[in-house]
């Protein structure tokens, strides 16, 4: 049971994207793309975009979320205590 608490609290600190089928407002199908939460960063968004995308590429349409904080605002090189909303809608080309 020792053994197996850290490998569930890394598992419960790893982050990942989720993505959903979207409708623009022209009709356009694309995906909606959420790597939200402390863990996660927007080069998680991208990567699951163009994994989702099938290597064909991918416009990018929209994106929302927390902005990046400066080095200066880290501790320590590390931006800790803040959750991170961050959502990014693609269209596949």
């Amino acid at each position: 049971m020792n053994k197996l608490l850290p490998l569930i609290a890394v598992l419960a600190l790893s982050g990942c994207a989720t993505s959903e089928t979207t409708y623009l407002k022209n009709g356009e199908q694309g995906l909606s793309i959420d790597c939200s939460g402390e863990a996660n960063a927007w080069a998680t968004c991208y990567e699951k975009a163009d994994a989702s995308c099938a290597g064909t590429g991918y416009r990018i349409v929209g994106t929302d979320g927390t902005p990046s904080p400066q080095e200066s605002d880290k501790t320590l090189g590390v931006d800790v205590g803040n959750y991170k909303n961050r959502s990014v809608v693609v269209v596949c080309k």
